[in-house]
């Protein structure tokens, strides 16, 4: 297949727009004599007039080559061997090798854990290892730019642009597709989605964030393999969950996560709450905590994966945690027990980590604090370091329902001056150092009685 080449004269990217610390490792590999591309997303987003967050490199060398061109880089992965570059403590590089497709002997499915490294001098190919359901859980076989290409997931995301003549390169129609604004699956799109059924969170992702349309065959395989996704890695899936709902189009996601199936998938007690009709109160609800989510991340406000969970599920959880304080339990209470049973069940299928979990439960739970005897109970939470987003939560509500608007007032006029807890933001268990018992000192007159032998 002959690719399409578009020289730097014909198209609109520029090296101004990459920045600093990819064309250092560009570069750098150039002078190596290795073939060296800027791959995937930053070359859509650059082609786009978009600011990429971050530029992927992918080379002819070997991850160990990557290691020894740059000494300040380390080896990751075993699924995807990766070489990731270190510049300073926050920026990082990724360099991965051109890889090929390849149809090895399945292995038999178990758990979604990745697999370990085979042992030497294993019968089978171990580079690339295909599951009897179809999902692949191992692919580090190397193989040619055009192999790298036709592997990837969506024809915008196989673009690259070379570094040694400032060419664009699209062995798949990417470009014609970018022009056409579509979503296509490289490939058979049913087999794309039985390999990595990630991959359809993905197209939503695409789709919403870019504002582009599916092509007909790919928005019928995911509606065919929908299901597929209760197979996925669970830890990736809250990733995905992340990505998808902080790509400032939280909306018009949950709408296409809706539309194919998938939001059942990811969150399945929900959907079912929710019900088949999209015009529901219940509905409405959460495409408007999305649009707040959304007009937050727009104007540069921090959201939480915690508060991002408490807008999305509050209804729910104050629907049932209703029925228990209908029975006399506290409302706090209801709502704090009512939060925790759901996320002990949606760990089966998204998997979020413990500290989100007790954050977004403490969200709730404290709304009947902050809203009581018109918010004046609500000074002693300001030590709790869930507090501002406790406070977001009532904006939230308030702009719902307009009640509660001085309530609001004064709780947004209270100095946050959070203590030290127990778990710190990141999830960790912080828990403060225990203090040692000094040794009694026995003096005359000090000895242990009788009764303390």
């Amino acid at each position: 297949m002959e690719p399409v080449i578009v020289q730097r004269s014909d198209h609109s990217l520029s090296r101004e727009n990459i920045s600093p610390e990819a064309l250092k490792v560009l570069y750098g590999l150039k002078e190596a004599n290795f073939v060296a591309y800027i791959a995937g997303g930053g070359v859509r987003d650059l082609l786009l007039g978009r600011q990429p967050k971050d530029f992927d490199v992918v080379t002819d060398a070997t991850p160990n080559e990557v290691r020894r061109v740059f000494r300040n880089s380390r080896l990751i992965g075993r699924r995807f061997r990766l070489a990731h570059v270190f510049f300073g403590r926050d920026k990082i590089i990724e360099v991965a090798t051109f890889r090929a497709n390849m149809v090895p002997e399945p292995v038999e499915a178990s758990d979604d854990s990745e697999p370990s490294d085979p042992p030497d001098g294993a019968a089978a190919n171990p580079h690339h290892v295909r599951r009897d359901d179809g999902m692949i859980v191992r692919d580090n076989l190397f193989g040619t730019p055009q192999e790298d290409a036709l592997r990837r997931d969506f024809t915008i995301n196989a673009l690259f642009y070379n570094i040694r003549d400032f060419s664009v390169i699209d062995y798949v129609g990417g470009l014609q597709d970018l022009s056409d604004r579509v979503i296509r699956f490289i490939g058979d799109p049913g087999l794309r989605c039985v390999e990595d059924p990630v991959r359809m969170v993905r197209a939503v992702r695409f789709a919403a964030m870019l504002g582009f349309d599916f092509e007909p065959a790919t928005a019928a395989a995911i509606l065919e393999h929908h299901g597929k996704l209760a197979l996925a890695n669970r830890s990736r899936l809250y990733e995905e969950v992340q990505k998808l709902f902080f790509c400032k189009a939280a909306k018009r996601a949950y709408e296409l996560l809706r539309e194919f199936g998938l939001y059942g998938m990811l969150f399945p007690e929900l959907d079912s709450w929710l019900g088949p009709d999209r015009g529901t109160l219940e509905c409405r609800r959460i495409s408007e905590a999305l649009s707040q989510v959304d007009e937050w991340r727009q104007a540069g406000r921090e959201v939480s994966p915690a508060l991002l969970f408490a807008l999305m599920f509050g209804g729910m959880h104050e629907a049932k945690a209703g029925e228990l304080a209908d029975q006399g339990q506290h409302r706090g209470l209801a709502l704090h027990s009512v939060t925790m049973e759901h996320f002990g069940g949606l760990t089966e299928r998204v998997q979020v980590p413990k500290m989100v979990r007790f954050r977004t439960a403490e969200i709730l739970a404290s709304q009947p604090r902050l809203t009581a005897d018109g918010g004046r109970r609500a000074r002693p939470l300001a030590t709790r370091s869930f507090f501002p987003e406790a406070v977001a939560y009532l904006e939230f509500m308030v702009r719902l329902t307009g009640e509660n608007r001085e309530t609001l007032e004064h709780a947004l006029a209270i100095p946050w001056e959070p203590r030290q807890e127990r778990y710190g933001a990141d999830g960790d268990d912080r828990r403060r150092p225990r203090r040692r018992r000094r040794s009694r000192v026995f003096r005359p007159g000090n000895e242990p009685g009788p009764e303390a032998t």
